[in-house]
C-alpha cells in the first residue's frame, strides 16, 4: 500500500502519548506528519479520560497546520472518522459490520472499536491541530474499565479473526485520510457530512446525549452542518455541540 505524498510517517517503539509526542515536535515540521507509537504509556481519551492501549493495538496522531475557524477545524473528527472507516473496509473487505458513532467513535458488530480525539495548540504563533486514533487491533479493554451503560470494547482480531499489524493499519489510514482532507478542503463539510450519516449508526433511533449531569433522549434525526448532534424530543429539536452518547439497550 502506497503511502500518501506530503504526509511524513514515523513510527516509535514507545511513546507516552502520541498527542503529546505531536505538540513538542510541531515546530520542526515542514508538513503533516503521521507519528505512530506500538506501545503507548500514556494515551488519554475524551473528556480526560485514560485510554487503555495494549500492545499489538494502533496508537497514531496526524498533526498538521490549521489557519480556518475553530469550529471548522473540529470537523476533521467527521473527516477522521470517515478515514477510518475506510480503512477498516479496505482491509477486512467488508463494509456492513462498521458504523460510525457521533461524535468520533468507530464501531464494530455494535461495539467500540476505534475513538478519536483532537486536541488544538499553538506553537510560536502558528497553530496545530493534533487528531489522535486509537484502534483495537488485537485486544480490547476489559467492560470493567469502560464507563456504565458505554458500549463494550471489541477488537478486530476479537470480532473478525483478522490479525492486522499497527504499521499496516497506519498506512491504510493515512491513505484514506489524505483522500478525505483533500476533499474536505476543496468542497467543504457538506459531501463529508453526507458520508458520515451514510455510515451513522442509529440514525432515526432514540438516544441519549449526556454532558455532565444534563441528559438529552430523542430520536437522532440527524447531523447538522456545524456538525452538532440534532435530537427530535418531547420538547421539540434540540442540537447538541458536545456530549457523550447512550444507545438504547435491548
Amino acid at each position: 500500500m502506497s503511502w500518501p505524498a506530503g504526509y511524513g510517517r514515523r513510527v516509535l517503539p514507545e511513546l507516552d502519548s502520541t498527542n503529546a509526542e505531536a505538540v513538542r515536535i510541531a515546530a520542526t515540521l515542514a508538513g503533516p506528519e503521521w507519528i505512530c507509537a506500538l506501545r503507548q504509556t500514556a494515551g488519554k481519551g475524551r473528556r480526560g479520560r485514560a485510554w487503555s492501549d495494549p500492545q499489538g493495538n494502533l496508537a497514531a496522531t496526524l498533526v498538521l497546520r490549521v489557519d480556518e475557524a475553530p469550529d471548522v477545524t473540529a470537523l476533521r473528527s467527521f473527516v477522521a472518522a470517515l478515514a477510518l472507516f475506510d480503512a477498516f473496509v479496505v482491509l477486512t473487505g467488508r463494509v456492513a459490520p462498521f458504523s460510525l458513532k457521533w461524535p468520533n467513535d468507530v464501531l464494530l458488530n455494535g461495539g467500540k472499536v476505534a475513538g478519536i480525539l483532537l486536541e488544538s495548540f499553538e506553537v510560536g504563533g502558528v497553530r496545530h491541530l493534533a487528531i489522535g486514533t486509537g484502534v483495537n487491533l488485537r485486544n480490547a479493554p476489559e467492560v470493567a474499565q469502560v464507563e456504565t451503560h458505554a458500549l463494550r470494547p471489541v477488537s478486530l482480531q476479537g470480532e473478525t479473526g483478522l490479525d492486522v499489524a499497527p504499521e499496516v493499519f497506519l498506512d491504510a489510514l493515512a491513505t484514506s485520510y489524505a483522500v478525505l482532507e483533500e476533499q474536505f478542503v476543496t468542497h467543504g463539510f457538506a459531501p463529508i457530512r453526507r458520508a458520515w450519516l451514510d455510515r451513522a449508526a442509529r440514525l432515526g433511533e432514540t438516544i441519549t446525549a449526556r454532558t455532565g449531569t444534563t441528559e438529552t433522549t430523542g430520536v437522532f434525526e440527524t447531523v447538522d452542518q456545524a456538525g452538532n448532534l440534532v435530537l427530535t424530543t418531547s420538547q421539540g429539536r434540540v442540537a447538541i455541540p458536545a456530549a457523550d452518547v447512550f444507545f438504547k439497550e435491548g
